[in-house]
């Protein structure tokens, strides 16, 4: 049986899976927390708009350089 203290490896995977794990935990508290904190944000009021088609025959030379 190998000795788990000479396996330097092993560990090294070890701690980085660790590591992820708790820098991955720590990011999801600072973000729950600012989101906990953060006031409501109001809304922009709905302004209406305008809405324009255009429409493009078979024949027009924008057409046949778009296909």
């Amino acid at each position: 049986m190998s000795n788990w203290t000479s396996l330097w490896y092993v560990w090294l995977i070890l701690l980085t899976m660790f590591m992820l794990l708790l820098c991955g935990i720590t990011a999801s508290c600072i973000k729950f927390c600012c989101r906990k904190k953060r006031p409501p944000v109001q809304p922009f009021p709905r302004h209406p708009y305008d809405l324009t088609g255009v429409a493009i025959d078979s024949d027009s030379t924008a057409h046949s350089t778009v296909t």
